[in-house]
């Protein structure tokens, strides 16, 4: 099983660098770095690429909305180039909020968008001269659009690896089965592994029918609160992750417009995720916390003494993960770092 981290996104980077880099010595194989509305997370990949040697480096994620495809894919092939070969590009739709609120951009069509920003990227790390013509996206510029001067262009740049890897963030069916279809890996949140099948067995399964072979196994990558420690502790470590499911399942959209609270329905949590929902939209963030259920909290974390820890490793292993992208429950570097070194014997 592999192990991956999302590092921090909205601190220093040279502190940020310098944990990685003991990271990396501690076993970890891939780092993600987010892009929320703080600094870019390309700045801060450049910057790792610099600081670390082995391990992979990931977008996690770039939004399909901020930057224009053929941008998408010269950014990953810079950020490959810089760090020999070792970057996957994480595209995501993230939501509304952020896509309206912060960049002003319509959020519409995420599924079309994604697929041909999916084909263009690959296009232009082909190398190819770039023509595409989709329902949202036409390059070269149609002529009675522009100034009718545009003309298909190839990168200029050898790049280090025509085919770089591609992991989407998807929790819909529709966005899940897209993902099963064209892209390397699978980023899910909230990943429970004995009700995974219910949210997502069905789309999964469509979009591996339609798979080119050529693309090999989806990765999944799960991404667990991880905590080992004594039976004793457990509790208070379950009530950490508790607001931050209520977050996502009560305040995370608008009601009848949020992603996360669809997704405890589909796992069989329908009337607790309205009950989050109210309470959390009604301002009653601590009661919303509350009634996130203890077996949800329980099963979609890695939270326990290291025996319980392993026995859980495999149960996400049999359900699909291939990669747990952990976040470890330590309050300071140097403990992140021991979390994941603990981690890593028992992978």
């Amino acid at each position: 099983m592999r192990i991956g981290m999302a590092l921090n996104y909205s601190g220093g980077f040279a502190e940020t660098a310098a944990e990685a880099a003991d990271l990396e010595r501690a076993g970890l194989d891939i780092a993600f770095v987010p892009e929320a509305y703080s600094f870019d997370a390309v700045s801060q990949l450049g910057y790792l690429a610099a600081r670390t040697s082995t391990m992979e480096l990931a977008s996690g994620i770039l939004q399909i909305y901020t930057r224009t495809p053929t941008l998408t894919a010269m950014t990953a092939a810079g950020l490959d180039f810089v760090s020999e070969g070792r970057f996957t590009l994480g595209l995501g739709a993230s939501g509304p909020q952020v896509v309206e609120g912060f960049h002003g951009v319509k959020y519409d069509a995420p599924l079309a968008r994604t697929r041909e920003i999916i084909e263009i990227c690959r296009q232009v790390w082909r190398r190819e001269k770039v023509v595409h013509d989709g329902a949202k996206y036409q390059i070269p510029l149609p002529a009675d659009q522009g100034t009718g001067l545009g003309k298909p262009l190839k990168l200029i740049n050898h790049p280090v690896r025509e085919k770089i890897p591609i992991v989407l963030a998807a929790l819909g069916p529709k966005n899940v089965e897209l993902a099963a279809e064209i892209a390397d890996g699978w980023q899910p949140l909230f990943f429970h592994p004995e009700k995974a099948h219910l949210a997502w067995a069905d789309p999964l399964a469509k979009g591996r029918a339609k798979r080119d072979p050529s693309l090999g196994e989806l990765d999944v990558y799960a991404g667990p609160p991880l905590a080992i420690c004594d039976e004793s502790e457990v509790p208070g470590y379950l009530d950490f992750v508790r607001p931050h499911l209520a977050l996502y399942i009560g305040g995370m959209g608008a009601r009848g417009k949020n992603f996360y609270n669809e997704l405890a329905c589909r796992y069989g949590y329908e009337a607790e995720a309205e009950k989050i929902q109210d309470l959390y939209l009604d301002g009653k963030k601590d009661e919303a916390a509350a009634a996130v259920p203890d077996e949800l909290v329980r099963s979609v974390s890695l939270i326990g003494p290291a025996s319980y820890v392993a026995e859980r490793v495999e149960a996400f292993r049999e359900a699909g993960a291939t990669t747990l992208t952990v976040v470890p429950m330590a309050m300071d570097a140097p403990g992140r770092i021991r979390l994941v070194e603990q981690f890593r014997a028992l992978c």
